[in-house]
Order: structure tokens, then C-alpha cells, then sequence
């Protein structure tokens, strides 16, 4: 039987949406998903370590980086760049292993650009006025960046229709149980599997 192929899973959605808490409360459980750490040249956050949050770079690295063709989807969002090394993700889906990926909505869409096959999740707040008050409790952010990633926010969620799932981040718990529950459902689709079984159907020695 040929091996199954990895999936590439997407989780993007509005800053301070909550999507790295989600993503670390998803791989606190026992999983088979790589997450594949994304690149940035923001400042490192108190809390944050170089190589698992992000790998940190100068504006001068990455745009070498981009120039090399060595990052899979980049882009630039409130003067920072944020970015995915593509050689991990493409040799591990190619291993038969499922990557996760946590970036922003506009590195989203050129994924899917290049990665139709993906699966892409959208996580939304509760509301926007939720989605400003959990910003302005980071407690890192100026009155005016605050009001510019609100106004961000409204623009990346009319992007919401190029996604195919929607979680609502209400209760972290709840939102991280919806994201496991379409990572299994996904391998259970009938056009993931039919080509592993196609060899199968094709041999008549039993028949």
C-alpha cells in the first residue's frame, strides 16, 4: 500500500486572536502534528525564546532569505515581516508527516497559492471589541497600533471565505478541541485515502 502523504494544516487569523495560546495548548496534547516555526524580524516579546516562538531576524537576514527563494509565503504586517522556511514543511509532508503551521493571514493566502491541498483554519474572536481588549491587555502596544491592528483585523476577516474552517476562539479548551477534531476528520476524507487504496482495487489475483 503506498504511504500517505503528510498534511499541511494552516491556523491564521487577526493579531492578539489568541493563535499561538491555541497552538500551544494543541500540542500540549499527544499529537502526530510538526509545528513548523514561523520567522519574524519583530522584536522578541518578554516570555518568547529565539527557535521555538519564532526564529528572530534582522530586516537585513530575512530579505536575504526572500531574495535566496529559502521561505515559503512572507509577508509584511505593521513594518514587520513575518515568514515560513519552506524546506521543513515540504520534506516532512513528503515523510508522510503532518506540519501546523500559526502565521499570519496574508502568509495564509500564499500558501494557498501554493498549497491548495492545505487545509486552512481561520480563527476568529468572539467579537471585535474581545479582540481589543485582549490586545490592550498585552500591555505592548501603543494607542495608535492598537487602532491599526483593529482596523487590520476587520480587512483579514473579510478574507475569511478563501479558508475552509472557521473556530471561533471563545474558550481556548473549546477552540483547540475543534482544531483536533478537523485534523482527524481530514485524513478520513475520501479523496486523501482513495489513492493509497487504488492498487488495492486494481488486483484481481484475489478475485
Amino acid at each position: 500500500m503506498e504511504k500517505e502523504k503528510g498534511i499541511l494544516f494552516v491556523l491564521s487569523g487577526p493579531s492578539g486572536v489568541g493563535k499561538g495560546t491555541v497552538r500551544q495548548r494543541l500540542f500540549e496534547h499527544n499529537t502526530d502534528l510538526h509545528y513548523s516555526i514561523s520567522m519574524t524580524t519583530r522584536q522578541i516579546r518578554e516570555g518568547e525564546t529565539d527557535g521555538i516562538d519564532y526564529f528572530f531576524k534582522s530586516r537585513e537576514e530575512f530579505e536575504a532569505l526572500v531574495e535566496q527563494g529559502e521561505l515559503l509565503e512572507y509577508a509584511q504586517y505593521v513594518d514587520n515581516y513575518y515568514g515560513t522556511p519552506k524546506s521543513y514543511v515540504t520534506d516532512m509532508i513528503n515523510a508522510g508527516k503532518d506540519v501546523f503551521l500559526e502565521i499570519e493571514v496574508q502568509g495564509a493566502i500564499q500558501v494557498k497559492e501554493r498549497f491548495p491541498e492545505g487545509v486552512f483554519i481561520f480563527l476568529s474572536p468572539p467579537s471585535l471589541n474581545e479582540l481589543k481588549n485582549r490586545i490592550v491587555n498585552r500591555g505592548t502596544e501603543t494607542d495608535d497600533l492598537v487602532k491599526n491592528r483593529l482596523k487590520e483585523a476587520q480587512n483579514e476577516i473579510r478574507l475569511m471565505h478563501a479558508y475552509d474552517y472557521v473556530v471561533v476562539n471563545d474558550q481556548v479548551d473549546h477552540a483547540v478541541e475543534k482544531v483536533q477534531a478537523i485534523v482527524k476528520s481530514e485524513h478520513c476524507k475520501r479523496e486523501r485515502v482513495e489513492n493509497i487504496y487504488k492498487k488495492i482495487l486494481e488486483d484481481e489475483s484475489l478475485c
